[in-house]
C-alpha cells in the first residue's frame, strides 16, 4: 500500500503533518544529521523578536520525572541575524521553515512581523503565550482581546498567521475564536503549562526564574483536549496540534482529535530522531488499520 502523507494547515501544504515544534530544534538545520528535513512537514524555528535577548537567569531547565521544566525566557538573536545567520542553511536543505515571533508589546509583534516579510517561509507561528508588558496580566493568550490584538499587529508580516495559545486559561475556546475573527489562518494547540519544581538539596525552586513551563508526556491528554474542544467549536478552522506527542499512536490520537498537523517538542531532546521516528510510527499504524491517506483520520474522534 502507497500512503499520503500530505496534508495542508489552512493554504499551506505539507509533506507530512510531523512538524518540529519552536523552541525545541533550534533556529536552522541542527537536526540536520539526524534526519532528512524534508520529509518533515515543516521546521519551526525558536521563537524571535525583533531584537537580541538575553532570556531568564539560569538554571532553565529542570526534569521531572519524564517531564521537562523550562523558564528559558525566549532567549534568541533576532529576526535580522537569524535570517541572515541560520535561514540561510534551512534553505540549502529543502526544508519546509515556519518562523516564530514573539514580543513583549503589540507594537514589538508588529516589528517581529514586519523583519519576517520576504523571509520566503511557509508560515508565522505567533507566540501570544508570553509576558504582556501593556497590560500587566500574565500572558496575551489569557485575554481573547489581547490575543486578537497581537494577531491584528502580525498581519503586517503578509503570512499565513498560526497563532500558538496556552492550556493555563478556561477560556481557550473563545480566545481561539478571537484569534481566528482577527485574522489567524490557523492555530497551534498547546504551548506549556505552568508548574514548578523544588531542588531539595538547595531547598529553592530548581529554575531561576522560579516557576516554569512543564512539557513531555503527561501534557498530552490537555493537548488533545484542546484541540478536541476547539476542532468541535471551529470545525474548518486550521489546526496544529502540540503537547507530549512521543509516539506513531500519539500522532494518530491528535491527528483523530482534530489536528490537521502536530508539533513534536520535548521527545526532541532525549532522542534528536524523534519527530522521523514519530511519522514512522505513524506510518505502521496506518500500514496496520489499511489506513492510505493521513488526511482521512482528521478529526475522526468527532463521529
Amino acid at each position: 500500500m502507497t500512503f499520503d502523507l500530505t496534508t495542508h494547515v489552512g493554504d499551506v501544504v505539507l509533506a507530512s503533518p510531523v512538524l518540529t515544534a519552536a523552541g525545541t530544534s533550534g533556529y536552522g538545520d541542527e537536526l540536520a544529521e539526524y534526519g532528512d528535513l524534508r520529509k518533515l512537514g515543516a521546521v519551526v524555528t525558536k521563537s524571535l523578536a525583533t531584537f537580541d535577548w538575553a532570556g531568564n537567569a539560569p538554571p532553565r531547565v529542570s526534569s521531572s520525572g519524564p517531564h521537562m521544566l523550562n523558564a528559558v525566557g525566549l532567549a534568541g538573536p533576532g529576526v535580522e541575524a537569524w535570517r541572515r545567520d541560520y535561514l540561510p542553511a534551512l534553505d540549502a536543505r529543502g526544508a519546509r521553515v515556519v518562523g516564530s515571533i514573539w514580543g513583549r508589546t503589540v507594537a514589538e509583534f508588529a516589528g517581529a512581523a514586519r523583519a519576517m516579510r520576504g523571509a520566503g517561509i511557509a508560515a508565522l507561528e505567533v507566540n501570544v503565550s508570553c509576558p504582556n508588558l501593556e497590560s500587566r496580566s500574565t500572558m496575551f493568550a489569557h485575554s481573547a482581546s489581547a490575543t486578537a490584538a497581537v494577531v491584528e499587529a502580525s498581519l503586517e508580516a503578509d503570512l499565513p498567521l498560526w497563532v500558538k495559545l496556552s492550556p493555563n486559561t478556561p477560556d481557550l475556546v473563545e480566545i481561539a475564536g478571537a484569534a481566528l475573527r482577527a485574522g489567524a489562518s490557523g492555530l497551534v494547540l498547546v504551548n506549556t503549562v505552568l508548574g514548578l519544581s523544588i531542588d531539595l538539596e538547595r531547598r529553592a525552586a530548581s529554575l531561576g526564574n522560579g516557576g516554569g513551563g512543564v512539557s513531555g508526556p503527561g501534557i498530552l491528554p490537555v493537548a488533545l483536549r484542546a484541540v478536541f474542544e476547539c476542532r468541535a467549536a471551529f470545525a474548518s478552522a486550521p489546526i496544529v496540534g502540540v503537547g507530549g506527542i512521543a509516539s506513531g499512536e500519539d500522532a494518530v490520537a491528535m491527528l483523530m482529535a482534530g489536528a490537521d498537523a502536530l508539533e513534536v517538542g520535548t521527545a526532541t531532546f532525549a532522542d534528536p530522531r524523534a519527530p522521523w521516528r514519530i511519522l514512522r510510527g505513524l506510518e505502521r499504524w496506518m500500514r496496520r488499520h489499511d489506513v492510505a491517506r493521513v488526511r482521512d483520520l482528521i478529526g475522526v474522534a468527532h463521529g
